[in-house]
């Protein structure tokens, strides 16, 4: 007999698929152990350079600068497992800030202009979706385009200059409250635990890797590959938008050329994390790590005085390296 007494051909394919489960499982965490080295490396050179690197207060001040990052990243990341990636929030964000800034000023409460801000961005992030899923125009082209949108958007409506807050107090979402964190520190945790949580345990999770590793597949499987690719968009500039409010309480004024260089940092964050440009693979806990990788390192060459523009070099050199070590990895994987 071909096949021996008791197996199936569905008990064969459930354990190609526990062994190729298992397989990822430990890419996986091969990639996060590695990363973590990483981040445990650039942390001992620069604590050996300055010995105030390791202090407490430096450590906080890290996970400050990174989180408005990490807040789009948490977006970002979601655009790139579905196959796709969100350049439009170099535009989205300071349009955010922009737009929070007008709101409380004009005497909404700090939750209802955050709110509307996402709405707005909601609704921005709902053209990328349309003109990528429905006109079909390539993820890179579209969002170039919707950024450059947002962007003179938001300079528009701040005529050009800075819009500062009336009342200080309404920078409230970057101000420290449990155990002397700041809000939007919290509100990053809050919002990686959530997402995580949906792309491991739902419906959504799954239909979305599927779309990410092969679109065809998916939607001859009868998942509605559209409709998936356009809320992913909708939740990047969402959470785009929310992290322009952020950065606009950090500042206390909603400016219209703060966090242009967000695209680069999120997507960089993003691929850095082990997630794959060509979809279907990436993580919020891979993510994390790589915001934090890079900001350690720009917090590191400040301490440094490293200039300004060698930190985006090596922000550039950074990524450069985290798609290579993908592409290697996709070609290991092929074979």
């Amino acid at each position: 007999m071909a096949i021996g007494i008791g197996t199936t051909t569905d008990d064969t394919e459930e354990s190609n698929e526990v062994s190729w489960q298992r397989f990822a499982l430990n890419e996986n965490t091969l990639r996060a152990l590695l990363l973590t080295g990483f981040l445990v490396v650039i942390i001992a050179y620069f604590t050996a350079r300055d010995s105030s690197f390791l202090s407490t207060d430096n450590g906080l001040n890290i996970l400050v600068n990174a989180s408005v990052i990490g807040i789009v990243s948490l977006g970002q990341v979601l655009t790139v497992i579905s196959g796709g990636f969100d350049l439009s929030v170099s535009g989205t964000v300071p349009l955010g800030a922009v737009i929070f800034a007008i709101l409380v000023n004009d005497g909404w409460g700090v939750v209802g202009a955050a709110v509307a801000t996402m709405a707005m961005g909601a609704v921005c992030g709902l053209v990328n979706g349309l003109i990528v899923a429905k006109a079909r125009i390539n993820p890179l082209i579209a969002t170039l385009g919707t950024m450059s949108v947002t962007g003179g958007l938001a300079l528009t409506i701040a005529d050009g200059v800075q819009v500062p807050f009336d009342n200080p107090d309404d920078g409230v979402l970057a101000e420290q409250s449990l155990f002397g964190v700041n809000n939007h520190v919290w509100i990053l945790v809050v919002l990686s635990i959530a997402l995580f949580c949906v792309l491991r345990f739902t419906v959504y999770g799954r239909y979305l890797y599927s779309v990410g590793g092969n679109r065809e597949a998916a939607r001859l499987g009868g998942i509605r590959v559209d409709a998936v690719t356009i809320s992913v968009y909708v939740v990047s500039a969402a959470l785009a938008t929310l992290a322009g409010a952020v950065l606009a309480s950090q500042l206390l004024t909603g400016s219209g050329t703060a966090g242009t260089d967000s695209g680069l940092q999120s997507i960089a964050a993003v691929i850095l994390g082990g997630a794959s440009l060509a979809g279907g693979v990436g993580g919020v806990p891979g993510t994390l790590i790589g915001v934090l990788i890079l900001g350690t390192l720009a917090n590191g060459m400040a301490i440094l005085s490293v200039p300004a523009f060698y930190q985006t070099i090596t922000t550039g050199l950074v990524l450069l390296l985290a798609v290579g070590v993908s592409q290697v990895r996709r070609l290991r994987v092929g074979r």
